[in-house]
């Protein structure tokens, strides 16, 4: 039997827009794109030119440093283009679909096998090592490798199906072929999902729960010298299907999510769609709205010609809030405004219900406050406030010693929302673990 874990900090943001569980096909969308810059870690470089024809499976971009890691193309077609920034960055490859060839795979049972398929299908790269939230070296086994099976950010949608669970038995079985550790698959207490080749644990409590960092702190953290892999369990099921039939899988359910949706729901559809395309007759408005590939609180705001991100899931759309016009500003005492601090009278309509949050701060930058409010909302044995204020320092020494590697930049997406000082927390983490991985390679 599970064991049991109950998170008790922590907070589920009531938001409008939650997708029910209708599912519709995406047939609209042609364009297809894979960002870099959603896979940390390695430096990038692309091996494919406009114009050439790809099957799904085939590297886009491979890892300059040994050529191994590739980020593949979601779905068969001609590329479009290769889109570069400043100092050449690449952007974005995006890919015009043009039929459903896929590149076939060998059948892998060894680990061996099982790691040349995930490193040349693109698969691996939808992994993350913790510590330093990049994609792992394939050189490094892991002493432990965590699965997180539900999504507890706001207005998530359900993490995976009925149909998906036979794939995801034999993807964990992979799994354990790749770590002389313990696979742990962390499940919803209520979802009634098990396995007889992983260690199961089932979690109660609000956001973050289903974020995989919040139950390796609660199963087994990661000490300094120790590797983890981290990922989500459609990928398991996509490496299932892979070493099992040899086929390729890009296929990915994306909820379409807040309160300017018209009918929130589920769109089936491939890694880097188009989302003016997955948009199109989907919005309340046109004007004034803001536009995220994945949740709230750790989505990338987009613009409607841009593509889908990495995790692929979620996209939300709530207003801008640039026109909003309060009546006595903050000092408002409208029924509607949400606090977590209760500084509204909206908890007497109760804080469960629903709001319709826009994209305003609502305050102005300011230096951090040692409040303790960032840990009724953060889960971690650790003290965030200090470790956040050692990496603005550069104190390596302190880092260490206040957990740097046990966190990712997720992990402070509540504190960064609750924080009265509103500091990009978030940003700070990512800066402060690239720097520290720089530092120690």
């Amino acid at each position: 039997m599970a064991e049991l874990k109950r998170i008790k900090k922590g907070l589920d943001i009531p938001i409008t827009g939650a997708p029910s569980s209708r599912v519709t096909e995406d047939k609209k969308t042609t364009l297809f794109a894979i960002a870099p810059d959603d896979y940390p870690g390695p430096v990038w470089k692309a091996v494919v030119k406009p114009g050439d024809k790809v099957k799904a499976g085939d590297p886009l971009l491979k890892d300059k440093a040994t050529g191994k890691i590739c980020l593949a193309a979601p779905v068969s077609g001609e590329v479009v283009e290769v889109n570069r920034g400043e100092r050449r960055h690449i952007r974005f490859i995006s890919v015009r679909k043009e039929n459903g060839e896929k590149r076939p795979f060998n059948v892998a049972k060894t680990p061996e096998e099982i790691k040349a398929a995930m490193l040349e299908s693109g698969l691996w790269a939808l992994m993350r090592q913790r510590p330093f939230d990049i994609v792992p070296d394939p050189e490094v086994a892991p002493r432990d490798i965590f699965v997180t099976a539900f999504d507890s950010a706001p207005l998530a949608a359900k993490m995976i199906d009925q149909n998906q669970r036979e794939w995801l038995e034999k993807g964990l079985a992979c799994l354990t072929k790749l770590t002389a550790g313990k696979v742990y698959l962390g499940v919803r207490s209520s979802d009634n999902l098990s396995s007889r080749v992983a260690e199961v644990y089932e979690f109660e409590g609000p956001h973050p729960a289903g974020n995989v960092g919040t139950q390796i702190a609660a199963v087994a953290p990661v000490n300094k010298g120790e590797i983890v892999w981290t990922l989500d369990a459609p990928t398991v099921a996509r490496i299932g299907k892979l070493c099992e039939k040899g086929e390729i899988d890009f296929s990915t359910k994306v909820a379409l999510t807040g309160p300017e949706i018209r009918d929130p729901h589920i769109v089936l559809t491939s890694f880097g769609a188009n989302i003016e395309s997955l948009l199109k007759d989907e919005l309340k408005n046109k004007e004034g709205i803001r536009v995220i590939s994945g949740n709230v609180l750790t989505g990338i705001r987009v613009n409607k010609d841009d593509f889908l991100l990495y995790p692929y899931r979620q996209i939300t759309v709530i207003e801008e809030g640039d026109n909003a016009d309060e009546f006595m500003g903050w000092a408002s005492l409208n029924p509607m405004k949400y606090s977590v601090k209760r500084s509204f009278p909206a908890f007497l309509r109760g804080l469960s219900k629903p709001f319709e949050f826009d994209a305003r701060l609502k305050g102005g930058h300011r230096a951090m406050i040692l409040s303790g409010e960032y840990d009724k909302v953060f889960p971690f044995d650790i003290y965030p406030e200090y470790l956040l204020k050692a990496i603005m320092a550069g104190d390596i020494d302190r880092m260490e010693k206040l957990g740097i590697y046990e966190v990712a930049p997720e992990d402070f997406a509540l504190p960064e929302f609750v924080d009265t000082s509103k500091i990009e927390l978030q940003k700070i983490v990512r800066e402060g673990l690239d720097n520290l991985r720089k530092e120690l390679s």
